[in-house]
């Protein structure tokens, strides 16, 4: 009971963190595109679009730390175990996060809200550069502990316990570069959509405003063109990603597909409808694309469930290595089904750009208003299938997950987790209304704004 509670506090937290953490680096380089438009072409339009988005981005960059430093607590007060086994391996990566990362986008974010009028032009633009750099340098960190629990490399066991035996193979980690891609460029996408959907909606809302009508027509250009390229390169690092998991945990692809015995030229279902253990009712399946997926190979083997169950009993011990198969099948159609609607939407912004015709369209705008719901749906259901797919380990191959929690009652984890779940539900509710009333916020006032900074604290629009 108090393993299962524990796994659901951490989800739930880790979850709500992880609708943010993607906006905050998206925002973070939309922002600095926008800025670095304004500073070289000197136009005002650009600047005030900057400041904006720049509004959005610090009420996601907020919600974001608070978020995780909850999570740093978790590890500690129910995942003892788990920390006390990998600390001397998991505390570098977290530390330099902290003390390099996190120090540098927070010192950085400071300077550009508070020295637009004090600093330079080309240093203030500097600051934000950095501030995104910052994000992104954070993610590194985050994602190269977690591809070790994923992939442990360059450690041995010691007493117990991991201990780190070369940091330089925890850096080379092959799963680390293919997720730091994959989440950085889906991270981009994110922040493009949101940019595309608040943009459209504006532009909209004050078409008779021509001023306003070309600065949101600009952005959404932006947002598209941006939003299109890195959905692109999602998929090529997810399909990276895919062959890595292969090798590394073939459970994993086997319960993506939900395929129970090994198979040569494996195909693969787009939808199932019915029992995945059995026969299904109905399915939408594609000749030979599984395999394609796990090793480029028109008829290369995929191993099935099965067989991997039996293999891995022999080589840990009796014992269920099967994940939840209906939750890594559905999580991973809906990562891959959300982008490839993403896709879709953008291109044909695009297309709708090359005659100016992006706010005449009126299903045009229904589905970028509709799509910010997208990128939400494949960051989360991409975290759940990376995390529950690698079940029943904690540490792959290393430790389970059984034997990583703490010793804590099930009655205060419950506790805890309620209280959880109404403060965060509290604070989603803060941050959506505020992202609203940003997203409202008279654009006029932004030039106001501007134009007070001189005379006024600089960073009082923020």
């Amino acid at each position: 009971m108090a393993l299962d509670l524990a796994r659901w506090q951490f989800a739930i937290v880790t979850v709500f963190h992880f609708f943010f953490v993607p906006m905050t680096i998206g925002l973070g380089l939309m922002v600095a595109i926008m800025q670095t438009r304004a500073y070289r072409s000197k136009d005002a339009t650009w600047d005030r679009l900057s400041r904006f988005f720049g509004r959005i981005f610090l009420i996601s960059m907020a919600v974001g730390v608070v978020t995780g430093i909850v999570l740093e607590f978790e590890f500690g007060l129910n995942w003892s175990a788990y920390s006390i086994f990998v600390g001397n391996i998991f505390g570098a990566p977290l530390a330099i996060e902290g003390l390099f990362a996190f120090f540098l986008e927070s010192t950085f974010v400071g300077l550009w809200i508070f020295g637009r009028n004090r600093l330079s032009p080309g240093l203030h633009l500097a600051t934000i550069w950095l501030t995104s750099a910052g994000t992104i340098i954070s993610a590194f960190w985050i994602l190269a502990a977690n591809a070790w629990m994923q992939h442990p490399v360059g450690y041995k066991i010691e007493n117990g316990q991991a201990v780190l035996t070369n940091f330089w193979a925890l850096l080379g980690n092959s799963t680390l570069w293919a997720s730091f891609i994959h989440t950085v460029t889906a991270a981009l996408a994110t922040g493009a959509a949101l940019v595309l959907a608040i943009s459209i909606w504006r532009g909209h809302r004050d078409a008779h405003d021509q001023t306003q009508r070309e600065a949101f027509r600009r952005a959404t250009r932006l947002a598209a063109g941006m939003m299109l390229v890195t959905v692109v390169l999602v998929a090529i690092s997810g399909d990276l990603q895919a062959r890595l998991m292969d090798v590394q945990q073939p459970m994993k692809m086997a319960a993506a597909e939900a395929l129970y015995n090994t198979q040569n030229g494996a195909s693969f279902s787009l939808l199932t409808i019915g029992n995945l253990s059995g026969q299904p009712i109905f399915q939408i399946r594609v000749p030979h694309l599984l395999s394609m997926m796990a090793d480029l190979s028109w008829n290369g083997p995929v191993q099935g469930i099965n067989q991997l169950q039996a293999a891995a009993a022999a080589k840990y011990g009796a014992g269920n290595y099967t994940p939840i198969i209906w939750l890594t099948y559905w999580s991973f159609r809906a990562m891959v089904g959300a982008g490839i609607l993403m896709i879709a939407v953008s291109a044909w912004g695009l297309w709708l750009g090359r005659g100016r015709r992006f706010l005449e369209s009126r299903w045009f705008r229904r589905a970028a208003l509709a799509g910010i719901g997208l990128p939400v749906l494949a960051n989360a259901s991409g975290w759940i299938f990376t995390e529950a797919g690698r079940q029943p380990w904690i540490v792959y191959g290393l430790m389970q997950t059984a034997s990583g929690v703490s010793s804590v009652p099930a009655a205060d984890i419950a506790f805890t987790m309620a209280v959880f779940v109404a403060v965060y539900t509290t604070l989603a509710v803060v941050a959506v209304t505020l992202i609203l009333r940003a997203a409202r916020h008279d654009f006029d006032d932004v030039a106001e704004d501007a134009a007070s900074d001189a005379v006024a604290s600089p960073g009082l629009v923020y």
